[in-house]
């Protein structure tokens, strides 16, 4: 047992520091410094292990922290006609029941479980309690703080709070134990990962009644979520007894696995043929054109489907919104003042939504996944001239299908303005210009970040955790840029400016390092 656990904490925490150490080899800036042989690094791998201990430490109380603070003591201040402790232990309860199907560990079939049973030939009884029990050590160690902390703010009694996170933990026991016995009898396995309709249905219902009931005030007294935590400890017990007497742990997870990489590529598959779907198949399709520009033609004409026909519903659905707004703001004066103030002052809003009406994203997947997954395996291909030409054609093409919808957006909120009152001619500008040049930025990073980073292997996989973490920023700044409260006219003469320098800047990267970056990833 001993040995198990020793090799299997090694497996992990290898796993980790190759994780990082492969992510920080994808950093553009930072690949050159580090070469393949850091993995051999002591040092490095040094670093690596004190990031992965943090991060170890971290998944104990962060995850929780987040859970307790949005789902639930978040949730339960916003119900204020529930008793306070009844509305948390109500919330907490039906949660965990769903999180007792959902995240079980057990039932994860992860690549960590692959190497240590598979390949490194481990005994799967023992690697699978070692590392259940560590799962459960971890819930009980990272909710134990924060029941006690937001359960007494409840008022509620301190041996109630230490009793949460052990009925948590035993929620989890029993539904483990329900599966074994369902695995014995049926010889199928359950995928925490891959959950059918019922269940889907089950826990859509479950977390309705979670927080449509205290927000009707129809909960029960505190004793009786007492109560049932409180069997959750039996029921625990019960579950812990079949895990520990259950046989077939190796075979369980030789099911679970199979699936899994049978997931993967129905995954791929499906991809594959959404991909293919988009691609209109009509031969009639010509272009009187020459060279990348012929062949960049043919391509926005049949992935009209991607690119042009979502633009094109989007601006439908704002003229629509335009239309609907007009007449009531005319039988509605009182709200004219009111919706014009909004209007002058939510133009950090639109940053939001340009970012996400953009189809830069699209328009990169489509390019791999149609174009350059093959192209990218001939040398003429990647040869600094052409590289750069077919950037900027490329450019051209996204930036006209994102002015659609921007230049539509831009031109109803300037008519939203003018009906509720109106404002100076400036701000009738800076809208009509600062959408499109909002837009025009979008295109431009997207396929600046898709040519300095390309993210995608041969296989259609994305690998690049320098773009995933490109694009998150990317998400967090837009959804920060809503929570300003500036006027239009400084804030879209700042949007302009930085848009016009983000674009050149953007553009002279591509120049330089483009030729360099643009290849298929291994």
């Amino acid at each position: 047992m001993y040995k198990t656990l020793r090799i299997s904490f090694a497996l992990r925490s290898a796993y980790h520091v190759n994780a990082i150490l492969y992510a920080l080899r994808q950093l553009p800036l930072v690949k050159r410094l580090l070469p393949a042989s850091l993995y051999g690094s002591r040092p490095l791998n040094a670093l690596a292990n004190l990031l992965s201990l943090l991060w170890e430490l971290a998944t104990f109380f962060l995850g929780k922290l987040l859970y307790f603070l949005t789902m639930i003591w978040g949730a339960s201040l916003l119900l204020p006609d529930a008793p306070a402790g009844a509305a948390f232990l109500h919330i907490l309860l039906l949660l965990t029941c769903i999180g007792a199907f959902t995240n079980t560990n057990l039932f994860d079939p992860s690549r960590e479980k692959y190497y240590a049973i598979f390949l490194l030939r481990m005994d799967a009884r023992e690697y699978a309690l070692i590392h259940y029990g560590y799962a459960l050590l971890k819930v009980v160690v990272g909710f134990l703080p924060f029941t006690l902390f937001f359960g007494l703010t409840k008022g509620l009694p301190v041996w109630v709070c230490l009793m949460l996170p052990f009925s948590i933990a035993g929620a989890k026991l029993a539904v483990a134990g329900l599966s074994m016995l369902d695995y014995e009898r049926r010889g199928l396995a359950y995928n925490e990962n891959s959950l059918g309709l019922t269940l889907w249905t089950c826990m859509t219902v479950i977390l309705l009644l979670a927080y449509g009931l205290p927000a009707l005030g129809l909960v029960l007294p505190a004793g009786a979520y007492v109560a049932l935590f409180a069997l959750f400890l039996p029921l625990g017990g019960l579950g812990l007894c079949k895990a520990l007497t259950f046989g077939a742990y190796r075979a369980l997870y030789q099911q679970l696995l199979f699936q899994a990489a049978r997931q993967t590529e129905d995954v791929q598959a499906r991809t594959r043929r959404l991909s293919e779907r988009s691609i209109t198949a009509d031969t009639s399709i010509v272009s009187r054109r020459h060279g990348f520009e012929y062949f960049n033609e043919l391509f926005v004409k049949r992935h009209r489907r991607v690119l042009w026909m979502p633009a094109a519903r989007i601006a439908l659905a704002s003229i629509a919104l335009v239309l609907i707004a007009l007449p009531v703001l005319a039988s509605m004066p009182q709200a004219r003042a009111r919706v014009n103030d909004l209007l002058t002052r939510s133009l950090p809003y639109f940053v939001f939504i340009m970012y996400a009406v953009n189809r830069g994203t699209s328009f990169t997947r489509s390019l791999f996944m149609n174009c350059d997954h093959s192209l990218l395996t001939y040398g003429f291909y990647k040869q600094p001239r052409m590289v750069l030409r077919l950037f900027a054609i490329r450019l051209r093409e996204i930036v006209k299908v994102n002015l659609l919808p921007a230049s539509v957006i831009g031109a109803g909120a300037c008519l939203l303005l003018l009906c509720s009152g109106g404002a100076a001619p400036l701000d009738y500008a800076v809208y009509l210009v600062s959408l499109p040049c909002l837009s025009v930025f979008f295109s431009v990073h997207y396929l600046t970040l898709y040519y300095l980073l390309q993210p995608f292997n041969a296989a259609t996989e994305m690998k690049s955790a320098a773009y995933q973490l490109a694009l998150s920023a990317t998400y967090l700044a837009c959804f920060a840029c809503m929570r300003l409260k500036v006027d239009a006219l400084p804030f879209g003469l700042a949007c302009i400016a930085f848009c016009l320098l983000y674009c050149a800047l953007a553009c002279a990267l591509v120049y330089r390092l483009a030729p360099r970056t643009f290849r298929l990833r291994a």
